[in-house]
């Protein structure tokens, strides 16, 4: 079968598209014939061996993947061959098939394409967990939510509206905004790009405490890091709760005074730890998101599709913050 693989420590450039034998399920596990592979942050490090995991070489990157079940491992109940679903895979996704564990399948909605379900879980995964878990949003309340039109911020964008919240997006560019005030958000903040000295920061702060209010937010879900998490912590509210959720601008540096200051939590969201250590619970999530999207409140934004020969620029397109919404890998 036909596989994006890493030989390599490396950028996407030094992905290859090679011929390798196709898996076969162990007891617990089901292989996958992949129709399409979701592209995320964490494909873009694990490839450079920066992420928490690092796998043997050669890998295929590509952690969540939609398609259908072609093989069962012995101890497999519940699912059959011919079943259409969405799997977390950790990595191998960008290839023709792939095994996971039984566990870690998800079936698919009814009517669903599978472009959208391999955009599905992973983003909306994350963000519901950090929005409910983590960050315990309340319908009335006030969500920032920075990097609003990538894949997981535009899905904090729709959750945070679906639980009746008050969403005000921050991402790098007004179509960045548009796209998030169109998918939910009341309003938006257009941050500049780069580093920020220390009088574009202060006013960047004051543009978050004019967007969120005299009360100041909520929950801040941060998924870019860098110079934009000091100042949007100097807009969260009296106990609210700062989401970390990602760095692409960089891990950043946080006075601590402004923790004390706002009686305030920093709030680290893990939620592939998250789904390992409590998997019951990760799937009731599950659940509540396919009601979501089956009741028409959460939808995929894909904004780009790539055929597996491309992926290493899909890779890239992503890590270098041109895609908005989610990008996808088809594989037929």
């Amino acid at each position: 079968m036909k596989a994006i693989l890493s030989h390599a420590a490396g950028g996407p450039e030094t992905l290859i598209l090679d011929d390798i034998a196709e898996p076969e399920p162990a007891a617990d596990e089901v292989r996958v014939q992949v129709h399409a592979c979701g592209v995320n942050y964490p494909d873009t490090l694990i490839i450079e061996d920066k992420y928490q995991f690092k796998p043997d070489r050669p890998f295929s990157p590509g952690g969540e993947v939609a398609g259908e079940i072609d093989a069962l491992g012995s101890d497999v109940q519940g699912l059959s061959v011919g079943d259409k679903v969405i799997a977390l895979v950790g990595w191998g996704g960008m290839a023709e098939k792939v095994v996971t564990k039984a566990s870690k399948c998800l079936p698919m909605p009814a009517g669903m394409p599978f472009d959208e379900a391999a955009a599905f879980i992973f983003t909306y995964g994350t963000s519901y967990y950090a929005l409910k878990q983590r960050g315990t949003l309340q319908a009335g309340q006030t969500l920032l939510v920075l990097g609003a039109a990538g894949g997981v911020g535009l899905a904090a964008v729709e959750l945070g509206v679906a639980m009746g919240a008050n969403v005000i997006a921050a991402a790098s560019s007004q179509a960045k905004i548009d796209l998030a005030i169109e998918h939910g958000a009341a309003s938006g903040v257009v941050y500049p790009t780069g580093t920020l000295d220390k009088s574009a920061a202060k006013a960047l702060a004051g543009e978050f405490k004019r967007a969120t209010g005299s009360t100041g937010a909520d929950v801040i879900y941060d998924a870019v890091g860098g110079d934009y998490a000091e100042a949007a912590l100097r807009a969260i509210a009296w106990e609210g709760r700062f989401l970390v959720i990602g760095f692409p601008a960089g891990i950043p540096s946080i006075p601590l005074n402004l923790a004390l200051l706002k009686g305030c939590q920093i709030v680290g969201v893990f939620w592939g730890s998250f789904a390992e250590r409590d998997p019951l619970e990760s799937q009731q999530n599950g659940r509540e998101l396919v009601e979501l999207y089956a009741a028409g409140k959460i939808r995929p934004y894909v904004s780009a599709h790539y055929p597996l020969a491309d992926a290493g620029q899909a890779i890239l397109d992503l890590a270098e913050r041109r895609a908005m919404g989610k990008v996808v890998v088809t594989i037929t």
